[in-house]
């Protein structure tokens, strides 16, 4: 049974919100969890696992501060291949670097080889509905898809 290591990327909290509520969904499904809020690249399993990394964007387009060393050290790596992933961005569409830091952390992971599992969700915190349960809303088609049913 694959394992769900979730990455958060947090400056304000919604994204720590949005991280707990997955990780609390998926444990009452019988799936494994870890929820790594001050992440450490070491620390992370990379096999039998997948990374579901949520992250908001902070500031003009960047990655939160607690997720700075972990994403140096995704930049250090030279091969990620056998990893499989997937990324949740939060953001604000009023800013034109709406999502910039999901979208950057998805473009890296994968220029580093590793495997996304689906494609990004991107949540746009000026919705009507609450990012959480947006994200809840997509996570049985994000499990489908990871191959965790």
């Amino acid at each position: 049974m694959q394992s769900v290591n979730i990455i958060v990327g947090s400056q304000m909290g919604s994204a720590e919100y949005v991280a707990e509520q997955l990780a609390e969904a998926l444990e009452q499904q019988g799936i494994q969890v870890q929820l790594h809020e001050q992440p450490v690249f070491d620390d992370i399993d990379q096999q039998d696992t997948i990374w579901l990394l949520c992250t908001s964007t902070y500031g003009a387009g960047d990655y939160p501060e607690n997720l700075l060393p972990f994403v140096e050290s995704i930049n250090q790596q030279a091969d990620l291949k056998g990893l499989n992933y997937s990324v949740i961005g939060l953001g604000d569409t009023s800013y034109d670097t709406y999502n910039y830091a999901g979208r950057n952390l998805d473009e890296l992971l994968a220029n580093k080889g590793a495997n996304r599992v689906a494609e990004r969700l991107e949540l746009n915190i000026l919705d009507e509905a609450l990012p959480e349960d947006t994200a809840l809303a997509w996570l049985p088609s994000w499990i489908e898809s990871a191959g965790l049913n």
